[in-house]
């Protein structure tokens, strides 16, 4: 394993499997409350960078429609976002500062 200057923290979203006791992030539950989540996503997201300020957070879905939501919810926020966050987006494995309209693998967000 390498050691890197920094921390990266992976951001996990998904439903709790109470039967296998594990977290299911590919589970669909279609109940309508994806603003809800992508909000409390954002929280506790800035209340992790409040606490940790030097973290890096690493974002990806577990599928690619899953990526592009995560996008779509940076784009609509980013304006907002970025007075806090330096975010980079990730194509073929290379970073770049995040554009709306380019699609990416994955982000990469830390506090400014």
């Amino acid at each position: 394993m390498t050691d890197f200057p920094f921390r990266v923290y992976n951001i996990v979203v998904g439903d709790w499997d109470i039967e296998q006791e594990r977290l299911d992030d590919s589970v669909i539950t279609n109940n309508a409350d994806k603003r809800e989540v992508l909000a409390t996503i954002a929280a506790a997201i800035l209340e992790f960078i409040h606490t940790y300020p030097d973290a890096f957070i690493y974002a990806e879905g577990s599928t690619p429609s899953r990526t592009r939501l995560y996008q779509m919810a940076i784009s609509s926020l980013y304006v907002d976002i970025s007075q806090l966050l330096i975010i980079k987006g990730q194509i073929k494995g290379q970073w770049y500062p995040f554009r709306k309209g380019v699609n990416y693998e994955a982000f990469l967000a830390r506090r400014k």
